[in-house]
């Protein structure tokens, strides 16, 4: 199975790109709800979290571990792969690889949880070999609760998203990044409010991509993948809204159970 964990529903995003571009494989889903959001959290707790969402998703079999939470793949990625022994995929490397190819004026934006923001590990990543590259960050933490409450279309988020995108359009970004896989729920809204000039990079389409490249270069890991197309997703606290925002994500109606980790 293809193991993914997010902090809440924000990484059905990821499973919805799996669905598209390899509909064929198991995903198990692992979905914090009764600790997220996991951006306003210390480093220290982070790697915990993650520690115990990814031997969740190993002890039921995952033998690839997608981390679909930007904040979790910003402290915690690097310990997953020397501890769990699968492959291990982040959401913040193919988002900054999409990024650095499609600007033009060298203006990338990133907005995120305020754990990743100040991590700088995307303006650490896209400066790395591109030093000419002006990198504008800006935490926007109220968006993953906004989401996770299913205020999808209201005019209260409407006005947060265009405050927080405000200083961006001043300093007249021509990409910017989706640092975190809740904003993808909100891509309508935040493409009005920054331009339609601006190109937008969705981490989970991204990290996808390159998962799916990555399945057709190794043969071997590729055929420990369950292929029948069933898929369990779990949860840590089921709240009415749960299941709504999972079938407005994925356009399916999908069982999840709750479960403990840690």
């Amino acid at each position: 199975m293809i193991g993914v964990f997010d902090s809440g529903v924000g990484g059905l995003t990821v499973v919805r790109e799996i669905f598209k571009k390899l509909p064929d494989y198991k995903i198990i889903y692992f979905g914090d709800t009764a600790r997220t959001p996991y951006g306003t959290k210390s480093k220290e707790t982070i790697i915990k979290y993650a520690r115990e969402d990814a031997k969740f998703l190993l002890d039921h079999g995952a033998k690839i571990i997608v981390i679909a939470c930007n904040t979790a793949s910003a402290v915690a990625a690097d310990i997953l792969r020397k501890e769990s022994g699968v492959p291990v995929f982040e959401v913040i490397m193919p988002a900054v690889r999409a990024a650095l190819s499609a600007t033009k004026k060298g203006k990338i934006g990133v907005i995120g949880t305020r754990a990743t923001v100040s991590s700088g590990v995307y303006e650490t990543m896209i400066k790395k070999d591109n030093q000419g590259i002006q990198v504008i960050s800006q935490p926007c933490p109220l968006l993953v609760p906004l989401v996770e409450e299913a205020w999808l279309n209201q005019p209260e988020t409407k006005k947060i998203v265009r405050k927080y995108l405000q200083p961006l359009k001043n300093q007249q970004i021509d990409t910017l990044i989706l640092g975190c896989t809740h904003y993808p729920v909100l891509k309508n809204i935040i493409k009005s409010r920054i331009g339609k000039k601006v190109v937008l990079v969705d981490s989970a389409e991204e990290v996808v991509r390159e998962l799916k490249e990555f399945l057709a270069k190794n043969s071997g890991v590729e055929k420990s993948l369950g292929k029948d197309g069933s898929h369990k997703f779990y949860v840590s606290d089921l709240t009415p809204q749960v299941p709504k925002i999972a079938e407005k994500l994925l356009g399916r109606v999908v069982k999840m159970e709750k479960v403990e980790v840690g």
